[in-house]
C-alpha cells in the first residue's frame, strides 16, 4: 500500500452496524509511501494507522 499526504484512507466496516471510516492522511511515516500513516478521521480523531485488507487509499488526485 502506498499513500501521499493529503490522500484519503477509507476503512471499510467488516461488522454489521459499524460505520465505515474516512480520514485524511496527515503524515506518512513509512518509506516511499508505506504505512504507518497518521490519519485525521472526519470525527476529528487522529491516530496512527497500520492499514489492513479492509482499507483503501483514495488518491487526492481522484477527488
Amino acid at each position: 500500500m502506498q499513500a501521499l499526504v493529503g490522500d484519503r484512507l477509507h476503512v471499510h466496516s467488516r461488522v454489521v452496524g459499524v460505520e465505515e471510516r474516512l480520514g485524511e492522511i496527515l503524515e506518512v511515516r513509512g518509506r516511499e509511501g508505506a504505512p504507518p500513516y497518521l490519519v485525521r478521521f472526519v470525527d476529528g480523531h487522529e491516530g496512527l494507522v497500520y492499514p489492513g485488507p479492509d482499507c483503501l487509499v483514495e488518491s487526492r488526485s481522484n477527488s
